[in-house]
């Protein structure tokens, strides 16, 4: 069972990080066909994260009243339609659309599937079942550039969404038969004053900053929705103070290991956020590669990812959740701004190199802070820390490509022309810098921090006795 639920659950992570690469990949071919720029299609990213971000904070909520086997099979359903209405839209509005109806089942399919592995999962397994979680789902970035480059090259990019109906459908059936019906462990009223504030806080911000930099609307409709989800954040945090039980309980966050899980796997998102958007990009504009060229290249990033999951649990056991996360946060940054120096010139063997190992200590990275968040949080509080740690992690995704999108955009505008490959350079070098802060984070941990979960005995010196 320690294996066959995470595996399970990783269907839907498969088609989540797939479509994601799959869409990345495939940007400009589908901006041509709608009549639109890349940069402008990028409102069609952050509509899907917009949605995540509205949606995720009621999936705790959503778990405990119906079921979370029920909601995470229903959420398959729904993330399945909205990849039809992708795949036949033929204009910006009617793709962005589409995408925030696929993000309303992933909102529920991710953090519910996470909900359910943690409360099946003995403490001192949770590393190793978050591996299981996370290797199976990596299959889908591994195979969705080159997948994605292939189909739009030499086919359509509609098939890149049809692709997910076959996966839903298998999804759905090996949920129903091998997940267990995990019983409701507390049985709340719905927060609705605090799901609205919370959807349009975290809506407001994500597409704030992402309209500011986008050609397609007025700067003043950015900074408006932006200010909007700021007053809403506000007023959330005061409701959350005044009600018995709020959507969120923001009280959790006063445990520093949670705090330190969310904070520092933020700030190191944003960075990561942004290379599915910057790569394949500067790629094919900076590099002149086809799509199916350039998947080829960002593919291996997956495989790296993937051949961490081989050595996490023994690597957290022999170093604890401090250093792992403290030291592996500064290299897998440094791996980041390594794709600022790549150039038509770079031999392609030394590029497929780097970012295999980048992708390797940025799994090492995201497998530990999934499990720290739980390290120090009970079984009956975990319906409301999930849409916490999901909330948070969409979030700062969604500010790495409103993040690097601005950033083109303002480069752009200062040299006054098209994209170039320096615009690229720079974009990498600003999001690696803000992703390696997180290390601060978690310098402040206990050596022995959440040693439960990664069965991490640090040395304790002990004082000579007096002579």
């Amino acid at each position: 069972m320690n294996r066959i639920v995470p595996l399970v659950l990783a269907v839907a992570l498969f088609m989540e990080n797939m479509d994601s690469t799959v869409i990345a990949t495939s940007l400009p071919a589908i901006a041509a066909d709608i009549g639109t720029s890349p940069i402008a299609l990028k409102l069609a990213l952050t509509a899907y994260l917009v949605s995540l971000a509205v949606f995720i904070p009621v999936s705790g909520w959503m778990a405990d009243r119906f079921g979370a086997k029920n909601v995470f099979r229903a959420a398959i359903v729904v993330f399945v339609l909205g990849s039809i209405a992708c795949a036949v839209s033929g204009s910006l509005l009617e793709f962005v659309l589409s995408r925030f109806l696929q993000g309303v089942g992933g909102a529920m399919m991710t953090p519910v599937g996470r909900l359910v592995l943690v409360r099946s999962t003995p403490r001192n397994e949770l590393v190793s079942a978050m591996a299981w979680l996370t290797m199976p789902a990596l299959i889908g970035p591994l195979i969705g550039p080159p997948v994605g480059g292939f189909l739009t090259t030499y086919f359509s990019w509609h098939w890149i969404f049809l692709i997910n109906v076959p996966i839903g459908i298998l999804g759905i059936i090996i949920a129903t038969r091998y997940l267990p019906s995990i019983e409701t462990l507390v049985q709340r009223p719905l927060d609705i004053p605090g799901f609205f504030l919370s959807g349009i806080a975290a809506s407001g911000i994500v597409f704030g900053l992402s309209v500011v930099s986008l050609p397609a609307l007025p700067a003043w409709v950015g900074m408006a929705t932006l200010l909007t989800g700021i007053v809403s954040a506000v007023l959330y945090l005061v409701h959350a103070r005044r009600t018995s039980e709020p959507l969120l309980s923001l009280n959790l966050l006063d445990n520093p290991i949670f705090r330190a899980s969310i904070v520092g796997g933020s700030l190191f998102r944003i960075g990561v956020g942004a290379i599915p958007f910057l790569l394949p990009l500067m790629l094919q504009i900076g590099f002149g590669l086809t799509p199916f060229q350039s998947g080829m290249i960002t593919f291996v990033s997956a495989l790296g990812a993937m051949s961490m999951k081989l050595v996490t649990k023994w690597f957290y056991r022999k170093t604890g959740f401090r250093n792992s996360l403290m030291y592996g946060s500064v290299v897998a940054a440094i791996f980041v701004a390594v794709n600022g120096f790549f150039t038509p010139e770079t031999p392609y063997w030394l590029m497929i190199l780097l970012l295999l190992v980048g992708g390797f200590f940025r799994s090492l990275f995201f497998t530990g802070t999934n499990a720290l968040a739980y390290a120090d949080i009970p079984n009956e509080q975990t319906s409301q820390a999930t849409p916490i740690s999901s909330v948070a992690q969409q979030i700062s995704i969604a500010l790495g490509v409103a993040v690097a999108g601005g950033i083109l955009e303002l480069t752009t505008k200062i040299h006054g022309g098209p994209l170039q490959l320096s615009d690229f350079h720079i974009a990498f070098f600003m999001v690696a810098a803000i992703s390696g802060l997180a290390c601060l984070s978690f310098r402040g941990l206990q050596p022995d921090a959440g040693s439960e979960v990664s069965g991490h005995r640090p040395l304790i010196k002990v004082a000579a006795p007096a002579e």
